[in-house]
């Protein structure tokens, strides 16, 4: 009787949180969980405007699934949705964290609101948009193009050398996107208890010598988690991004696990098999966070579960 009490008087006293929660938490259900229901076409051959389960439903097991793993294609794209996850991953993941932590060093406020607010525009700038100022600083008379010639190098349009998609990705998703992930980190850093610091300083530490074995280590569960992350969306790459900038002459490179459904399946109105190719992604990136975490958790003791 106590105990219901007392939730009673929480909720009494919390109702305006429960409220501004209660929005998020429907359109999650909406949006993402009430869908769910609709993986069941995965498994059958699903045509427009009929019910997922009737008597008119064509079950078909697990041959969709089989179809898309033998397919002549499906080598090349989880080979390049491998590399640039990867690229990204070795590429980009750290970028953030250094930016946060050279922020935080900047002594002048003014100075420091001025980076960070530079650092978080690319992130507001439409990916549309983003996409086609790189298309055109790497076409044939683009800006790059031009910039790279002058040094000496005879390279024409880049947008269609397949070798050199990889790279374009990489380098504009990590500029578009640094900035705003240094928000969590920076939020990390300004929460650790200024008494740390001052020891530090009277025992004669350095800058270096207190990022070292302050900052950081503070910062290390923050950077695992994201790390985790990261590894379970090794085979989710930027499917917008990457629709946006290729093109069939780079194929070869481009060509990724979401482009390819989104292509072979929506625009070919193959459901079933876009279904199936989806969860299977989804069940090898759920693989890839739990055996992530579970490194995570023996090597550092940080970890999701």
């Amino acid at each position: 009787m106590v105990k219901r009490r007392e939730l009673s008087r929480n909720a009494r006293d919390n109702i305006d949180y429960y409220l501004l929660m209660a929005v998020p938490f429907v359109l999650i259900f909406i949006f993402s969980y009430l869908p769910l229901f609709g993986v069941v076409i995965a498994f059958q051959n699903y045509t427009p405007g009929k019910p997922f389960i009737g008597a008119s439903t064509v079950w078909v097991g697990m041959k969709h699934f089989i179809t898309f793993i033998k397919s002549y294609y499906f080598t090349r794209i989880l080979r390049n949705t491998v590399v640039l996850n990867f690229m990204g991953l070795l590429m980009g993941f750290w970028v953030p964290v250094v930016f946060a932590l050279v922020v935080n060093e900047i002594p002048k406020r003014r100075y420091k609101n001025f980076i960070q607010t530079v650092s978080y525009m690319p992130n507001f700038i439409s990916t549309v948009v983003v996409a086609g100022m790189v298309l055109t600083f790497i076409a044939n008379d683009g800006i790059i193009t031009r910039l790279i010639n002058a040094f000496g190098f005879n390279v024409k349009s880049l947008n269609a050398t397949a070798s050199v998609f990889p790279w374009v990705y990489t380098l504009t998703n990590i500029w578009k996107s640094f900035g705003w992930s240094s928000i969590l980190y920076l939020s990390t850093i300004t929460s650790i208890d200024p008494e740390l610091y001052e020891s530090a300083d009277i025992d004669g530490a350095s800058r270096l010598g207190k990022i070292a074995h302050i900052t950081f280590p503070m910062m290390l569960p923050l950077v695992m988690i994201q790390l985790i992350f990261a590894v379970g969306n090794m085979l989710g790459s930027n499917t917008e991004m990457v629709l946006l900038l290729y093109n069939s002459a780079v194929y070869s490179t481009a060509d990724v696990i979401g482009t390819y459904v989104y292509r072979d399946s929506l625009l070919g109105v193959k459901y079933s098999y876009g279904t199936a190719s989806g969860l299977l992604l989804s069940v090898m990136s759920f693989v890839l966070v739990f055996g992530a975490n579970a490194i995570s958790r023996k090597t550092t003791n940080f970890s999701l579960w």
